[in-house]
């Protein structure tokens, strides 16, 4: 049983499980009132306009955003090694992994953002 450091080197015992009777009209196929066949949920509720979907605006800029975040951190890495690797330290340092972050992600968010227009 328990010792005064408590469940030591042993799982705690298990609690007593009991299996219900299915209920009446519950059977295999009928849903029981529970579940995504059931009649018991509540619907779901949609604001007073409706749902509306993003314009193609709204979405050309949302993969320019994601692709310039993505290309940021891609060029952060690679950056960050192509710039220890030539040897600069400090403020230069700074700068370059800067450069080739902000072009990294100029480039991947264009090539995003003009992927998304194409689904538009």
């Amino acid at each position: 049983m328990a010792t005064a450091r408590g469940w030591v080197g042993r799982l705690p015992p298990f609690p007593a499980t009991s299996r219900r009777a299915p209920e009446a009209g519950a059977g295999a196929g009928s849903g029981g009132g529970r579940g995504a066949a059931g009649g018991s949920e509540m619907p779901v509720t949609v604001g007073p306009y409706g749902q509306s979907q993003p314009s193609c605006f709204d979405r050309v800029k949302m993969g320019f955003v994601m692709g310039f975040a993505v290309g940021m951190a891609a060029g952060a890495l690679f950056g960050t090694f192509s710039c220890l690797r030539i040897g600069m330290r400090g403020r230069e340092l700074m700068g370059g992994v800067g450069k080739t972050m902000m072009q990294s992600g100029g480039t991947f968010g264009t090539f995003m953002a003009i992927g998304m227009g194409i689904r538009c």
